[in-house]
């Protein structure tokens, strides 16, 4: 059995050729849940190659049936041959399945029959857009006034110097979304060896433990769970209120478009038509990825683990603490991230540039916001979870977090790239320095 797959029009189409017996409908099934991204909704298999069909295909068929269902997408055959045509008839599936004369066929009917999702917002909410970028405005709450509340010093962490009096205990109901630098354990001698890249979402904690083994821990606790457990952090930046705004992203570029370009789009924006706007914004994602490049901490930056008055991002020292992937793995899957954006060009007098330096550091891996920006963005990936800009941002990202398939954790790099995403804008009014 051989298969390939293209996207026409928005529906994913699978050209299956050869024999589908139980050999070549398992090579199928494992095949197309590798091809099938999570912001596909509609699929067609095209069977004009496909000379043989067995039972152990029309179970491939059903599942596939079944998983673009839960998507709320369709699922269709096209060109289904006298012999597969004969054994679907014999077996009670030919009214279990649509089928089409051709795929062209299928795809013209599917899209005909869809609804469009993002009419309501394309008829009621103003659209931006900047090459690329397209990016639909829903209100959220402007009236409320979201801040930053930082714990610890980033410069700690940059040269090494944490010690147990710079770590916090953080309960999960105190931080809602978070970055920074944490772990967790039986007490914080337990803990403290292992900090390294943290983020919290809707009560979740994922971190990357500096063990050696480059393997993300997480914690979701049960609705019903007192929150016992400390998450312990020497570094953390929490937001504390509402998003202003939620913004539903589409990228005109089937390789979709960096972070550095969504931030820059955002803070374009913000300076014209944002009366709060104050240059420092705090942004959750949840999209599908189409590059995901990052870095991750190697070993914890406690202090005695390097010369006194030398930083880990020296240039001598930051391959030895620091991993970086600049390649274009995890390409259709999910990405959920929290993250802080600087905006050089706007006016950042409200804040003092010592606090403003506490919410970021300069990675030398990162290379796409160039000086117009600051960014510090952590980013969870999931797979095998249906997206659906129409729904909404918080309940999802609880949702993802409590059931979907984790698969990875690390520090975003700016050129990390997104084909979709709905994303929520806080516009911060205030920076608070805690204890």
């Amino acid at each position: 059995m051989e298969a390939r797959s293209e996207r026409k029009d928005g529906v994913l189409i699978f050209s299956v050729n050869g024999r589908l017996d139980a050999f070549g409908a398992q090579q199928l099934n494992d095949w197309a849940r590798g091809e099938l991204h999570d912001d596909d909704k509609d699929l067609v298999v095209d069977l004009a190659g496909a000379t043989y069909l067995s039972s152990g295909g029309i179970r491939v068929f059903n599942g596939l049936k079944k998983e673009l269902k839960r998507r709320n997408g369709k699922f269709a055959l096209a060109a289904v041959g006298e012999y597969p045509a004969k054994v679907l008839d014999m077996a009670g599936f030919t009214s279990v399945f649509t089928m089409y004369p051709t795929a062209e066929e299928a795809v013209s009917d599917i899209n005909k029959k869809r609804k469009n999702p993002s009419l309501f917002n394309e008829i009621f909410y103003k659209k931006i857009i900047d090459g690329d970028v397209s990016l639909t405005i829903e209100p959220g709450w402007m009236t409320k006034s979201p801040v930053i509340r930082v714990t610890g010093q980033v410069d700690r962490v940059l040269h090494a110097t944490i010690t147990e009096a710079d770590v916090r205990a953080k309960k999960f109901s105190e931080i809602t979304y978070s970055l920074g630098l944490g772990a967790m354990g039986a007490d914080l001698k337990d803990s403290l060896g292992l900090m390294g890249e943290m983020i919290t979402l809707y009560g979740s904690m994922v971190w990357l433990p500096t063990d050696g083994n480059s393997t993300p821990d997480f914690m979701t606790p049960s609705d019903t769970s007192d929150g016992d457990l400390p998450v312990y952090t020497g570094f953390n930046i929490t937001l504390d209120g509402p998003f202003n705004e939620y913004l539903t992203l589409d990228s005109a570029d089937p390789r979709g478009v960096s972070i550095a370009d969504i931030y820059r789009v955002i803070f374009s924006s913000g300076r014209e038509r944002v009366k709060t706007y104050r240059g420092v914004v705090a942004v959750t994602m949840w999209g599908i990825l189409s590059g995901f490049a990052s870095s991750g901490l190697k070993k914890a930056p406690v202090a005695g683990s390097i010369n006194p008055g030398e930083s880990i991002m020296d240039p001598s020292h930051v391959h030895e603490w620091m991993a970086g992937d600049k390649g274009s793995s995890y390409q259709g899957d999910t990405l959920v991230s929290f993250g802080i954006g600087i905006d050089l060009g706007g006016d950042l007098s409200a804040f003092r540039p010592e606090t403003l330096s506490s919410l970021y550091y300069a990675n030398p891996l990162n290379t796409g916001a160039g000086k117009e920006m600051y960014l510090h963005n952590h980013g969870v990936v999931f797979r095998n979870i249906p997206y659906d800009a129409t729904l909404d941002l918080n309940t999802q990202v609880k949702k993802i977090v409590t059931d979907g398939e984790f698969v990875d954790m690390r520090h975003l790099l700016d050129t990390t790239r997104l084909r979709k995403a709905k994303i929520g804008i806080a516009y911060i009014q205030d920076i608070v320095k805690e204890p």
